[in-house]
């Protein structure tokens, strides 16, 4: 089994090779969304694009959640990995598969169930109304899928492999813009055709990747030794996973909040917001990844009792994330409107003049989120990721009440939603240094 020892090596080097697959990997995952943002944008209508956008907003809460259940179980994996504690490993993987399975079909009936509620929340417009439920009704009978590729995805990432997530999503990427174009395009078959593409391409990746991890790598499948119930153990899982999932949840769910606030000013708004916060989510993801990358490294590290090589990798990783988000920012800033041609056609100008707003606004200060994505990395595999949720709540808490206060001044107006994101990220990175300076990993070594 091919996997990468992140105790040992060259710091920057290893991160980067661990990371990058990783970032690859998130970036083709981002392609469900956005070829179906793509699609609708330029061939359905500014409705349609509309309608898709704010329901990415909502689909991302609900991933958050299990996603977050994913990322603590996988810190409670690269631990045992560190220690070489491999039967408390598999039990672990054991009880996470039910736990986090038991969720996923609580949160799919669930939604289900309070599809017409949500929108009504989300404060959806009547021209998009229609559009947005028929899309999310489709999308939601993916979330199993989306389980179970990240569960597997970060039981491999754990232990150091980050090829075969990427490979599956590749496939998958490209999977869904094949069906795309076919069920739009040739079919026909408009908002509804796009979803059932994201569908279908959702389960390629999660079915793929659970069959291939359990055929090929036969050392990842418990056995009935270890399918028992441990307490201690599932406890362990829970207090990694729970707090995670809240930090993921919290997040998008101020980002959820915010999307009802977009919406409120009309499809107009919510175009371009559709459209700029997809590139957004592309031009940070790397940081993103880097960060959960970052985390296995710190908790590998952490279970070999390496503390030298977290200080080292505290440096080299903030290196890494700053110089990145410079060249990101000049780019997103320099080219905003033509990026946003990608998914908005040139005669709606002025989707594309709030789009462009918005996305040098944000774009000024990615270094911030980036180095927030290290902090909730390391207090995640500290084993302190009620930090995380703090930093969360101070970063969102910050985003939403400015939000709200500022975009009620008339002559603020929308541009106040775009300007309380930075404000909230600084604070939140504030915080974040001085419980990193006090926790005695302040002073970094030299790699």
């Amino acid at each position: 089994m091919k996997t990468l020892d992140l105790t040992k090596g060259n710091i920057t080097k290893t991160l980067l090779q661990f990371a990058l697959p990783m970032i690859m990997g998130n970036l083709l995952q981002q392609m469900y969304n956005v070829t179906d943002t793509l699609i609708v944008g330029r061939y359905i209508g500014r409705e349609a694009l509309a309608a898709v956008g704010s329901a990415y907003t909502l689909m991302t809460f609900l991933n958050s959640i299990l996603l977050g259940f994913c990322m603590g179980s996988g810190v409670m994996f690269s631990v045992c990995y560190g220690k070489k504690d491999f039967g408390r490993m598999k039990q672990g993987m054991f009880l996470s598969f039910v736990m986090i399975g038991l969720l996923t079909l609580a949160i799919n009936g669930a939604v289900f169930v309070g599809l017409d509620k949500i929108l009504v929340f989300l404060r959806v417009p009547e021209e998009v109304y229609a559009q947005m439920r028929e899309y999310l009704w489709i999308i939601f009978w993916g979330i199993t899928s989306i389980f179970v590729y990240n569960y597997f995805a970060s039981l491999l990432r754990a232990v150091g492999n980050s090829v075969v997530p990427l490979a599956f999503l590749g496939v998958s990427a490209v999977s869904n813009i094949i069906l795309d174009l076919v069920f739009v395009l040739v079919f026909g078959q408009g908002i509804a055709g796009a979803a059932w593409a994201t569908v279908l391409a959702q389960i390629f990746s999660g079915a793929g990747i659970a069959v291939y991890t359990l055929i090929k790598f036969p050392e990842f499948r418990p056995g009935r030794a270890w399918m028992k119930w441990d307490w201690q153990v599932l406890k362990e899982i829970f207090r990694l996973s729970f707090l995670t999932s809240v930090q993921q949840s919290v997040m998008n769910f101020g980002i959820l909040m915010v999307q009802g606030l977009v919406n409120s000013f009309g499809p107009i708004v919510m175009a371009a917001f559709a459209a700029a916060v997809k590139i957004d989510s592309f031009a940070y993801m790397p940081v993103q990844d880097f960060g959960n990358a970052f985390s296995t490294f710190v908790a590998q590290n952490v279970g070999a009792g390496e503390e030298g090589r977290i200080r080292k990798g505290i440096r080299s990783a903030g290196i890494c994330t700053l110089l990145f988000c410079l060249i990101i920012t000049a780019g997103v800033c320099l080219f905003a409107r033509a990026l946003l041609l990608i998914f908005v056609q040139p005669e709606e100008w002025e989707v594309l003049a709030v789009g462009t707003q918005y996305l040098r606004i944000e774009g000024a200060f990615y270094c911030l989120i980036g180095f927030l994505f290290l902090f909730y990395g390391y207090f995640r595999a500290m084993g302190r990721p009620g930090m995380s949720v703090v930093l969360t709540v101070v970063s969102l808490g910050t985003r939403v009440v400015l939000a709200y206060t500022l975009s009620s001044v008339p002559w603020i107006g929308v541009k106040g939603i775009w300007l309380s994101v930075p404000v909230g990220w600084f604070l939140a990175d504030a915080v974040g240094l001085m419980a990193v300076r006090k926790s005695g990993f302040g002073a970094a070594g030299h790699n």
